[in-house]
């Protein structure tokens, strides 16, 4: 018996290491591809801060031009979303932040409570202008830096020409927009609707087989992967706010609109399939048959999403595919008006609700594609 324990425990053991294991894997894995998303952005603010400082010290002649390098990291900040007005916000906050702190010090002098009239003043003096909570802070943080140090009165008109070389310089970089942030929405869509052809195969899969477990990891895969879906429409907005500073890409701009136009009908998709695997489950469960048919018309579906995800990231049209689904969906019509069980007249539904959305994906307008596949009589 002791040595029965001994064992029990040496296996625990090895199954919370192999768990381990894979969690640290699966970490690694994430905090790469998170490093591989934000890796253009972040040779971007690089390469600025070096710049903003190489002109505000070399070209300028300021010894120790410590903002133009953080105005240049804060206005591109973390995203390509709201960079002129961030840029903007830095600018006049450290004017704002300056001006009052200048002013204040000269009459007050420095200290513990004169750094703390002088940073609450300039912070409400923002707030009174209506301004952003970026602008808000940099007034607070150039008024508390004016106030500690004991620099010359041209200090202040040198940070806040720092601060306009880092915004300037942000705002070129930005104009110098690469490729891949804008590549980054199409391959999330094609993704995406892949992923959808994949759940769609599981299904048909399930249901042929009569196979609930089948069905059940599937759906939980479906409600893992939904952050590529939420991802989609957020990655096409920053690359179109990046479009508005780069003058170079602007071809780009009515294909992204296209991309980001995508998001609505593939959550939808996904939505679909994810009811669908339930009820797949469900029957399983319940002992209530599939229809054979019903098996086809999911593995042509999958086939036909899987081909779709392909047109996606290649940034085309095929119109023979979505013929072939318009025709997947009038069959699936047949199908759903004969005298089905529960269950497998709420798949057919689904399936076809699931064509309609992936007739919007490859470019058929809402109207169009819900006319192609009309509710079933």
């Amino acid at each position: 018996m002791p040595g029965s324990r001994a064992s029990q425990r040496l296996d625990l053991q090895r199954v919370w290491q192999l768990r381990a294991a894979v969690r640290g894997r699966r970490s690694a894995r994430e905090r790469l591809a998170r490093l591989r998303r934000r890796g253009p952005n972040i040779v971007q603010c690089a390469l600025a801060a070096g710049a903003a400082w190489a002109i505000a010290h070399l070209v300028l002649g300021h010894a120790t031009p410590f903002f133009a390098p953080v105005a240049a990291v804060v206005a591109l900040g973390q995203s390509y979303e709201g960079r002129l007005r961030r840029t903007g916000e830095v600018v006049v906050g450290v004017a704002l932040g300056i001006a009052v702190g200048d002013l204040l010090a000269s009459w007050l002098g420095t200290g513990v409570w004169q750094l703390a009239v002088v940073v609450g003043l300039s912070m409400a003096l923002a707030v009174l202008l209506d301004a952003g909570q970026l602008l808000v802070t940099q007034a607070g943080v150039q008024a508390s830096i004016v106030t500690s140090l004991a620099a010359p009165a041209s200090a202040g008109l040198d940070r806040w020409v720092d601060a306009l070389v880092g915004g300037a310089v942000a705002l070129v970089v930005a104009a110098l927009l690469p490729t891949a942030p804008l590549l980054r929405p199409r391959r999330l869509a094609a993704a995406a609707t892949g992923e959808v052809a994949l759940l769609l195969a599981e299904a048909a899969a399930a249901a042929k087989h009569a196979d609930g477990e089948r069905a059940q990891a599937a759906l939980d895969r479906a409600r893992a992967g939904q952050r590529a879906f939420e991802d989609l429409a957020p990655a096409a907005q920053e690359a179109l706010e990046g479009l508005r500073l780069s003058p170079f890409r602007h071809r780009h701009r009515p294909g992204l609109e296209v991309v980001r136009d995508l998001a609505v009908p593939l959550d939808r998709a996904m939505r679909n399939v994810r009811v669908l695997l339930r009820r797949v489950a469900v029957a399983e469960q319940r002992d209530e048959p599939l229809p054979p048919e019903l098996w086809t018309l999911l593995e042509e579906l999958a086939t036909g999403a899987r081909l779709l995800s392909e047109a996606v990231d290649a940034g085309r049209r095929d119109d023979d595919l979505l013929d072939d689904l318009v025709d997947l969906g009038r069959r699936a019509g047949v199908l759903g008006s004969r005298r089905l069980g529960l269950s497998a007249a709420v798949c057919v539904g689904q399936l076809r609700s699931t064509v309609v959305d992936l007739l919007q994906v490859g470019g058929m307008s809402s109207d169009r594609a819900l006319a192609a596949v009309p509710p079933v009589d």
